[in-house]
């Protein structure tokens, strides 16, 4: 059966790990300016708090596992009111040494491991919109694991090291979203997966992208009406069906594309265009430039 969580997780290709242990002592904050880049951390010790921009506060105890697959702007703290000090997260990666916030002296009070990756893929942006800003797990020892290797793999200079990353990397995305209760998740992927009947569209467009699909004949295979269908479609994944697809294909397309020796006539019979042509015209529409200049930049 196509699993539609682990096709997006695999075409965003995630590369390129960063991880550094955390830790705080005393009264202390820190902000953090948005990244843009997906960010994770599992709590190895003592409680702190996590407060991201336009999400409700949580507080994070030993065992609890965080992702944010965009990372906006944050403030992360101790339990003691602190006025925050404002860093760049791009500046803490130049050491693997710990980083300590607050109290330099004496045993930390809280200690977390965090990292960032980067997606490799062109169309990373569509794809992380389907996934929730802020993902907050809590004992799930096996993301605690996989968030540890990932750390002891980024140290490393082992033969193999960027395609063990990559796959581990995808193990912990996958582990961490499928963790959480879809029902609760805002509109995206997950919130759609978690509806027995707006996933069986998904599983259909992912399985067949190329099949000319159509609201009707979706909701047929879901068994309900076609209103019924489209509604609930596009109020759990915040697209509507077809352009769901749409934005599938495309992205199907541009992976396509980045690879060499793929012919655009062979893409667009992949992606479910009668010709070269009639893709053409799509992706020059949707992508702002022709589908062969799109191949050479990439």
């Amino acid at each position: 059966m196509i699993d539609p969580l682990a096709e997006v997780i695999a075409l965003m290709r995630p590369r390129a790990v960063f991880s550094k242990v955390i830790s705080g002592a005393g009264a202390w904050a820190v902000r953090y300016s948005a990244f843009g880049q997906p960010s994770f951390c599992t709590m190895l010790e003592g409680d702190c708090v996590l407060a991201v921009d336009q999400q409700a506060p949580v507080t994070l105890e030993a065992g609890d596992f965080v992702l944010m697959p965009a990372t906006p702007g944050f403030t992360l703290s101790g339990l003691e009111p602190a006025v925050p000090v404002f860093l760049d997260p791009r500046d803490t990666q130049g050491s693997a040494a710990e980083l300590r916030h607050g109290r330099q002296d004496g045993p930390p009070e809280v200690r977390m491991l965090g990292g960032y990756f980067e997606f490799d893929s062109p169309d990373a942006a569509l794809l992380v919109s389907l996934l929730p800003v802020l993902l907050h797990v809590r004992g799930i020892e096996r993301l605690s694991v996989l968030v540890k290797l990932v750390r002891e793999e980024s140290l490393d200079t082992r033969p193999g090291r960027e395609l063990v990353l990559g796959r581990l990397v995808e193990l912990l995305l996958i582990e961490a979203l499928r963790s959480t209760t879809g029902d609760s998740a805002p509109p995206g992927l997950l919130r759609g997966l978690a509806d027995a009947r707006v996933a069986v569209g998904l599983r259909l467009m992912h399985g067949a992208p190329a099949h000319t699909w159509t609201v009707d004949a979706l909701a047929r295979e879901a068994a309900l009406s076609r209103s019924t269908f489209f509604e609930r479609f596009s109020r759990a994944v915040g697209l509507p069906p077809m352009e769901y697809l749409l934005a599938w294909r495309m992205a199907l397309a541009k992976d396509l594309l980045s690879r060499s020796g793929v012919a655009i006539a062979e893409v667009a019979e992949r992606v479910g265009y009668s010709s070269a042509s009639t893709f053409s015209t799509a992706f020059s529409r949707h992508v702002g430039q022709p589908p062969g200049r799109y191949a050479r930049q990439h």
